[in-house]
């Protein structure tokens, strides 16, 4: 309980819309889930540019809940969405953090070609030749 009236406060000192703060308290599998809805004017500046404010609070959080033993999330929820598109859209960090990728196999194999330096001075010096040859064709042109 007293995590929610912490973000609470937090939060209704950061907008400009304080009755409109409002938090949810969810218990759940992972823990406390913590449910906040602003008015939709003050939405940005709860999450902050790039969302520094948001992780901010998520921060205060964490701390609050290694104090008392507790595992909070925060959700901010966006008034403007629809309900379902909301579901779809406000994934909690911990899932994306608990998704693996993997790399897909490689069944080709690869051939490593090595070229000595005799090889490379010639490549080289059949590039500046040519080179030189077009800029002297250029050269004899009257412009």
């Amino acid at each position: 309980m007293i995590e929610q009236q912490f973000i609470e406060y937090v939060v209704k000192q950061l907008v400009d819309n304080p009755d409109a703060v409002i938090v949810e308290r969810v218990v759940d599998e992972r823990g406390i889930l913590l449910k906040l809805t602003v008015a939709p004017e003050d939405l940005g500046r709860v999450i902050g540019k790039h969302g520094a404010t948001a992780q901010s609070l998520r921060n205060l959080l964490r701390a609050l809940g290694t104090k008392n033993d507790e595992h909070y999330n925060l959700k901010i929820i966006d008034v403007d969405k629809p309900e379902e598109e909301r579901e779809m859209t406000e994934t909690p960090v911990e899932t994306v953090r608990e998704t693996k990728f993997t790399a897909p196999e490689i069944d080709e194999k690869v051939e490593i070609v090595e070229k000595t330096d005799s090889e490379t001075v010639e490549n080289e010096s059949d590039l500046a030749k040519k080179t030189r040859e077009e800029l002297a064709d250029l050269d004899d042109l009257d412009i």
